[in-house]
């Protein structure tokens, strides 16, 4: 008989198909944090013109991942990956030859296309066929297969710029995209039965507008006035573009994404809280390795071994805090987890100066924090939904993760940005503007910690 608390190998082979396309991913993403100088001299563009690298393709995969519940009802997963994995492909392939700037963020923005539909799909895999009583481990594997990336990513391109050239960083992503291709041809299935869901182009183009805005005028903080139109009337633009796609929403019988989720206030808890812990991991993995080469004087691999220790055990903790939230329950990691990011965060910002060991040091306790709690907050989160609204929280979740993501990249690189302006050089600049960076992040950190020990709180009166 087979046992229901086992999870088959195809599910599994699925989840890894899904999830090597995000992994891949994120690894061109932490691995082109480190090439930043690089590409500055190279294409001759500034700091805040370089993070675009990041914040594009985090913006295009946050317009995406809204879709993701539609997508899902209507069409078969199997095809979707296809067309997710084909999109990537070709954007890898047009960034390993890119001869311009602009060149490159195209290529990294249909990545984000194909990112956007890959990532939802492998958690909804998870969540649709994967045992309850194994919930927890399998998302800390879900995780951690997208976790490992920015262990990896910063040594990799560090290795790859220094041997060879920051183009290869693509081309070795290759052979990674063909085995997902391969896993998911053979092991994706369809589960539940597709329907007739439409797409409200009207939404679709309130998303773009709501997250172009307000991440643009982020971005041009720190190099551009606050009262100009690429600042001010870019977030203003932003803002109303997410009041009217509330509105348009409430219209709706069958919105693009469930709203009235957030109704729920424990449920809205985790997402601002996933958020913020989301904002502090991307804003430092910008930071960090720019620290290290700008102000230390590093070379771009010594930047990847660096950080390399704190995002290995990060992403290693994830799939054995999934087991211990699926023993314990989420009070313990979550709030552990919490606290130590917290910890972490605050002694970077206490030091007048971050020499290499002790980013390696610091950066470890943070990553640990980060290992215990990030993917248990996603978890306990969507269990506080019912089962038929899980797809529609995963949508949330998924977005939230990657516009908090493109919201601290930029607000890091704009701090840094409007610091170097002044400084009289940009070592001096770019340490003045991590001192800001930490500071803001401590705070946020902070606050997801005061989330938490709330919701916690009142599961354990539940």
């Amino acid at each position: 008989m087979t046992d229901p608390k086992r999870i088959r190998p195809r599910v599994i082979g699925a989840v890894l198909a899904t999830g090597i396309m995000s992994f891949c991913g994120v690894i061109v993403e932490t691995a082109m944090n480190v090439t930043f100088p690089t590409l500055m001299r190279e294409f001759h563009v500034a700091t805040n013109t370089v993070q675009w690298m990041t914040t594009l393709y985090l913006l295009v995969v946050a317009s995406m991942v809204p879709l993701s519940a539609t997508l899902k009802r209507r069409f078969k997963n199997k095809p979707l990956f296809l067309v997710a994995i084909t999109l990537f492909i070709a954007g890898v392939a047009l960034d390993a030859v890119a001869p311009h700037f602009w060149v490159l963020l195209l290529g990294r923005g249909i990545q984000g296309l194909g990112t956007g539909i890959a990532l939802p799909l492998m958690f909804n895999i998870i969540i649709e066929q994967v045992p309850q009583a194994k919930i927890g481990s399998m998302m800390g594997i879900g995780t951690m297969i997208t976790g490992v990336a920015p262990a990896i990513g910063p040594t990799f391109g560090g290795l790859v710029v220094s041997a060879l050239s920051w183009r290869y960083i693509f081309v070795f992503l290759l052979p990674l995209l063909v085995l997902a291709l391969l896993l998911g041809l053979f092991c994706i299935e369809q589960k539940v039965p597709t329907e007739n869901a439409s797409t409200d182009l009207p939404s679709v183009a309130l998303i773009i507008v709501t997250f172009c805005g307000l991440i643009f005028g982020i971005s041009n903080f720190g190099s551009t006035p606050f009262l100009t139109l690429q600042v001010a009337g870019a977030m203003v633009l932003g803002l109303v573009g997410l009041i009217l796609f509330i509105w348009r929403s409430g219209q709706l019988e069958r919105p693009i994404i469930n709203l009235t989720l957030f109704k729920n206030a424990a449920f809205t808890s985790h997402i601002l809280a996933f958020a913020m812990l989301q904002i502090n991991a991307l804003g430092l993995s910008f930071l960090l390795p720019n620290y290290i080469q700008l102000v230390d004087g590093g070379t771009p691999l010594t930047a990847g071994l660096i950080v390399l220790p704190g995002a290995a055990v990060g992403a290693l903790l994830a799939p054995l805090s999934g087991r211990l939230y699926d023993n314990v329950g989420p009070k313990l990691p979550l709030r552990l987890g919490s606290a130590i990011t917290l910890l972490g965060i605050i002694l970077m910002a206490a030091v007048p100066r971050l020499t290499d060991p002790l980013i390696l040091a610091l950066y470890l306790v943070f990553m640990i924090g980060i290992g215990l709690s990030m993917g248990n907050l996603m978890t306990n989160g969507l269990r506080q939904v019912a089962k038929a609204e899980q797809t529609d929280g995963n949508a949330i979740f998924n977005t939230t993760q990657q516009f908090a993501a493109a919201v601290g990249t930029s607000v890091t690189a704009a701090l840094i940005a409007a610091s170097q302006k002044t400084a009289a050089t940009v070592a001096q600049g770019t340490m003045t503007g991590a001192l800001h960076t930490l500071i803001l992040l401590a705070v946020l950190c902070a606050l997801g910690l005061g989330l938490i020990i709330r919701v916690t709180r009142q599961h354990a009166a539940d």
